[in-house]
């Protein structure tokens, strides 16, 4: 009896371990192929939308084994949604084909083909693009939005530029800062660069590119009218080159349309709507910026505490970026000394001294981590009611 007993707890055993072995197997065979849930990684950038658009969080610039990377397309469009992005564009050389012996592709378009397969029923807009390899001038320029990449692989420069506007491309000018062709980090526009933008063959310039910014390719952009971005120009992994645990960033062209379709992007590209959010810093025109941070602000109480007239007011940071800001208000503070950190998905305690009590009042802060034109910083007002 105690035998049969003993079997039949071990039988028991047995098929309790193969049935929960089993249960685990199917799990793990749904989640293989599956995109990983960037919330739960903590690392999708979040920005708030401005008043009439959508804030789009793109990336332009990116490198695949196609080209000079070190990755295949599908983990670009795996990082990208990691980070929560709206749209993406690889931009593998047109010319330039280091790995071609080991990975050889006649067709310029087969980085778009995979990423775009990768990106079949997933949340990412990925548009078909190509980098011009070219010498100074012109230097290195993007087209994207393009239909046939190939048709613009060809020793004419001029020929490759009037093939993109053919084809209702989008070029910008990649990092006319780099000191492998300007030594001394200082871009300017050659004749040849202003031929190009008169001629409507450059429509935006990169003011940001991987860890470096160009205070004069903004002052560019200013002068001759012409769209900014900010990219990665990632060759290897985005968490090799940011460190994201730590809460870096990859830089990122914030486009502002007026929904999440590859027509509207473009749209708002073509006109110019972007801002470029990189290292805790955010650069545009003051009529996108300013609606920007004051949606990432929020006053989520203000209150005077028994018969003071300090008033106490929590103030809200619902995006990611630590907002360094400098009161420009007639009041003064009396929990700062002038320059305020609104830390990244936090509230702040600001005491304002307003010598009586106030209904309601207005809060003028410079916001120092913010450029509408070289070392030019753009205002906000908290309403404090």
């Amino acid at each position: 009896m105690k035998t049969k007993m003993k079997m039949d707890n071990r039988i028991h055993l047995r098929s309790l371990f193969l049935l929960t072995l089993i249960a685990g197997l199917l799990v793990f065979g749904q989640t293989i192929g599956q995109t990983v849930n960037s919330d739960k990684l903590g690392r999708t950038i979040v920005l708030p939308d401005i008043p009439g658009y959508k804030t789009m969080k793109c990336d332009f610039h990116m490198h695949t084994v196609l080209s000079d990377g070190s990755v295949w397309p599908d983990i670009r469009v795996e990082e990208a949604l990691r980070d929560g992005l709206d749209a993406i564009s690889i931009t593998d050389h047109l010319e330039y084909q280091p790995h071609k012996n080991d990975i050889p592709h006649p067709d310029r378009n087969r980085s778009y083909q995979l990423a775009l397969q990768k990106a079949k029923n997933q949340n990412l807009i990925v548009i078909n693009g190509a980098e011009f390899t070219r010498g100074m001038p012109p230097g290195h320029l993007n087209a994207i939005f393009l239909d046939d990449a190939n048709k613009l692989l060809t020793d004419d420069v001029m020929e490759g530029f009037r093939e993109a506007i053919k084809q209702d491309a989008f070029v910008f000018w990649n990092h006319p800062h780099w000191t492998s062709q300007k030594q001394d980090g200082m871009a300017e526009l050659t004749d040849m660069h202003q031929k190009l933008i008169k001629d409507g063959l450059i429509n935006g310039i990169e003011i940001v590119n991987s860890k470096t910014y160009s205070d004069e390719a903004f002052q560019i952009a200013i002068d001759n009218n012409l769209t900014i971005l900010g990219t990665s120009d990632i060759h290897g992994l985005i968490e090799w080159q940011y460190k994201l645990s730590e809460g870096e960033h990859r830089p990122l062209t914030l486009i502002f349309a007026e929904e999440k379709t590859e027509e509207a992007i473009k749209e708002g590209l073509v006109n110019r709507r972007t801002a470029v959010y990189f290292d805790n810093t955010l650069v545009g025109k003051s009529e996108f910026l300013v609606p920007l941070i004051q949606n990432s602000l929020n006053i989520k109480k203000a209150e005077y505490r028994g018969r003071s007239t300090v008033l106490s007011a929590y103030v809200e940071n619902l995006s990611d970026v630590d907002f360094i800001l400098e009161n420009q208000s007639d009041f003064t503070l009396h929990s700062h000394a002038g320059i305020i950190t609104i830390n990244a998905h936090s509230t702040t305690l600001i005491q304002i001294k307003t010598l009586e009590r106030l209904p309601n009042f207005n809060l003028q802060l410079k916001v120092l981590n913010a450029f509408v034109a070289p070392k030019e910083h753009p205002e906000i007002i908290l309403e404090i009611l």
